[in-house]
């Protein structure tokens, strides 16, 4: 008994330390995972979304509604920790994709066509233009073709001359044949004066027969053709040898098209033209090139290019318009990657595609720099930093690079990368320093925008010149005024004027020069003006100097003492320096940095 006992409160102690020590690690984990799970839970709930625009990547809002830019619906912005992807690609979603426009291609190998595109007219063979003269003198009594363009047959009427020399030249032979028999050399010698006057054989022999003088002598044609110029009218004296008409035989004609100075070494003698003409839509001619002038036009720096045509039913009539495609082999020992032009991107001497891979996140792209070759017409020749079968962007490249810069990643501004700048590096023009609030990207080409887009901004520029010397005169009123006038100037300009490139800078600096505006039109503190006048100085300088619109030299001065001691800039129309950030207190404080003129 004594054994069973101790044998039962052994087995019932065993059985509790087994039971607490199971409970506890059941509700231990079960608790773990709560506190994890709740974790977690604090984790995804503390985290803000970020809402974006597509189109516009710079626009950041802590929550959803429409772009104050284009009015398009934000998008959530993708987080991209976490992912395997490169972190130097950009992540774009397919939504985002879509709305920027952003289509891809995979770059292929061909044998390299580079295709020159030519312009040019018909003209009329030069070999087959005629004058049609007369041999006669006298003046004009009747015209049988009146008009140019009318269609004449060899040996049609044209005109009846009156000529007193012909009439003189008819009553000798008269003469002559009276004495014939005793003085034959005489009426030959008359002949031979009809013969002079290029009269043939069956007319002489017709004044002769009938004893009468011809007063009105015919004019007939030597050639088939249209006349394509009228030289006289009824009732002209000309003279022997004097033209009459122009006929050109249209059967046969040129066509004469442009070949620029850049395109020379991509044309030669006997290279095929495929062209059409604007006014015979759906039909297409071909033929070779049998000639190339070895001389270009002074003026306007082409040569001509002809191509010979048979005109058998006067399709091709002179003067009308003419493009066509000349396919010139380039001398490749092997087929060449091709890529489309839409693809490149460039700055200064750089040229960048953006290549695409794909994830488990989704869809990225990664800056390249490339090297091009020679331009194919729609593309180029890569000979160097992509590879056949890669998948590159070929349209929304600008909206991908804007996304990159915002980012902070390589970019075509940025190849190294870094943090996204909202000011520009003044360099050793004296700036301010990083980190001031009063530096914008800067841009390390001058970019081309359009006569209008150069039209709107004139406007602008006057009302901050005007504003610029309001404060060199200490005269709040005005420059408040000029202000206003600046504001006004910026609301008018339509965004639309500025496409590519040049769209990113506009909207980059436009926003802060506005807001800039805004600020300086609603004070009368003259103070409180020239602060604002260095933000707007700083962004306005930046747009001068990468559009050169203004059609006046611009000097860019520096005073190293304004913006607390900072420095600042501002624009001039004089070389002379007057210091709008102090006035008469230090008006010739400053240098001058810099001179912008127009493109």
């Amino acid at each position: 008994m004594t054994i069973n006992k101790k044998t039962f409160w052994i087995s019932i102690i065993a059985t509790l330390v087994v039971g607490l020590l199971a409970g506890w690690l059941i509700f231990s984990s079960g608790k773990t995972s709560a506190e994890n799970e709740h974790e977690h839970t604090e984790t995804a709930a503390g985290e803000e979304t970020i809402w974006t625009c597509s189109m516009h990547p710079q626009i950041r809002q802590s929550e959803p509604g429409d772009c104050p830019i284009c009015g398009m619906d934000l998008i959530p912005l993708e987080d991209e920790t976490g992912s395997e992807m490169d972190p130097m690609a950009i992540s774009m979603s397919p939504t985002a994709m879509q709305l920027a426009n952003v289509r891809t291609a995979v770059a292929g190998s061909m044998k390299p066509l580079k295709k020159v595109r030519l312009n040019g007219k018909v003209q009329e063979d030069e070999r087959l233009v005629f004058s049609q003269t007369s041999h006669i003198p006298g003046r004009i009594e009747k015209l049988n073709v009146n008009f140019t363009g009318e269609f004449v047959q060899k040996g049609q009427l044209l005109a009846y001359i009156y000529s007193p020399d012909l009439v003189t030249a008819q009553e000798e032979v008269f003469e002559a044949r009276k004495i014939k028999e005793s003085q034959p050399a005489l009426y030959r010698s008359a002949i031979e004066k009809l013969r002079n006057w290029k009269l043939s054989e069956s007319q002489i022999e017709r004044i002769v027969n009938a004893g009468e003088t011809i007063e009105n002598f015919p004019i007939v044609a030597d050639v088939s053709g249209y006349v394509i110029s009228k030289k006289v009218n009824l009732g002209d004296y000309i003279r022997k040898g004097q033209p009459i008409y122009e006929i050109a035989d249209l059967s046969k004609v040129w066509v004469l098209f442009d070949v620029y100075e850049s395109d020379l070494p991509w044309i030669d003698e006997g290279d095929q033209v495929n062209f059409t003409v604007q006014s015979l839509p759906g039909e297409q001619f071909s033929d070779k090139i049998t000639f190339l002038d070895p001389v270009l036009n002074p003026k306007t720096r082409v040569a001509k290019a002809r191509v010979e045509m048979r005109n058998p039913n006067n399709k091709l009539k002179p003067e009308m318009f003419a493009s066509g495609v000349v396919g010139a082999n380039l001398e490749y020992n092997k087929e060449a990657l091709v890529i489309p032009k839409s693809a490149v991107m460039w700055t200064g001497e750089r040229s960048v595609v953006y290549v695409k891979s794909s994830s488990a996140q989704g869809v990225n792209f990664m800056m390249r720099e490339v090297v091009l070759g020679p331009e194919l017409g729609e593309g180029f020749v890569v000979e160097e930093g992509l590879e056949p079968g890669e998948e590159i962007a070929v349209s929304g490249t600008f909206s991908i690079d804007a996304a990159a810069q915002l980012a902070g990643k390589p970019s075509m501004m940025n190849p190294e990368g870094g943090p996204a700048m909202t000011g520009h590096n003044h360099g050793d023009m004296g700036g301010p320093p990083a980190g001031s609030g009063n530096n914008h990207a800067a841009h390390n080409k001058d970019i081309t925008i359009g006569s209008k887009a150069k039209e709107a901004l004139k406007p602008v520029i006057d009302a901050y010149l005007d504003m610029k010397d309001a404060l060199v005169n200490d005269d709040a009123t005005q420059a408040q005024a000029y202000a206003q006038k600046l504001k006004e100037e910026l609301g008018k300009i339509n965004m639309a004027l500025f496409t590519g490139e040049s769209h990113n800078v506009w909207m980059k600096h436009s926003t802060a020069l506005k807001t800039s505006t805004a600020k300086a039109s609603i004070t009368e503190d003259i103070e409180e003006l020239r602060a604002s006048f260095i933000e707007i100085s700083s962004q306005l300088k930046m747009l001068v100097e990468t559009f050169r619109p203004y059609n006046q030299t611009l000097y860019v001065q520096f005073c190293p003492m304004a913006n607390n001691n900072r420095g600042a800039n501002w624009l001039s129309l004089e070389r002379e320096v007057k210091n709008p950030y102090f006035g008469e207190a230090m008006l010739s404080c400053g240098e001058v940095k810099a001179t912008i003129s127009e493109k």
